[in-house]
């Protein structure tokens, strides 16, 4: 019901930062909960951040918590998220997520984009 593309990956030094950004489609964003997470070679999909529509509930893993920021604007249908300070175990694919009023912590109820890829070098 929903379409996700995510962009702003790339490869940048350790101690950088990007900014990931996240386009939906639909007329009903506002009510949707969006998230990020990422997924790296040898280990399982981890939750990174989440978002309500409102933006008044928000969550990080405590491994990104003081260097990640999520936000949303409901009126450009667009999640972001700032990455600063990035480390090397930042590596992965960052997966935007979108479900209907509440995103469940493993992901299971959201709809996904297609991911894109935020290389850190040390």
């Amino acid at each position: 019901q929903v379409q996700l593309v995510e962009s702003g990956g790339g490869l940048v030094q350790a101690g950088g930062s990007l900014r990931l950004s996240c386009a939906a489609s639909g007329r009903t964003f506002s009510t949707y909960a969006m998230g990020w997470f990422r997924q790296s070679p040898g280990k399982e999909r981890e939750f990174v951040a989440r978002i309500s529509g409102s933006s008044f509930n928000i969550y990080y893993a405590d491994s990104v918590k003081g260097r990640f920021t999520i936000s949303r604007d409901n009126a450009k249908n667009t999640v972001y998220l700032q990455m600063n300070s990035l480390k090397p175990e930042d590596t992965a694919v960052y997966y935007c997520a979108a479900a209907p009023f509440v995103l469940t912590h493993d992901g299971s109820n959201a709809h996904w984009g297609q991911g894109t890829q935020v290389t850190v070098s040390s």
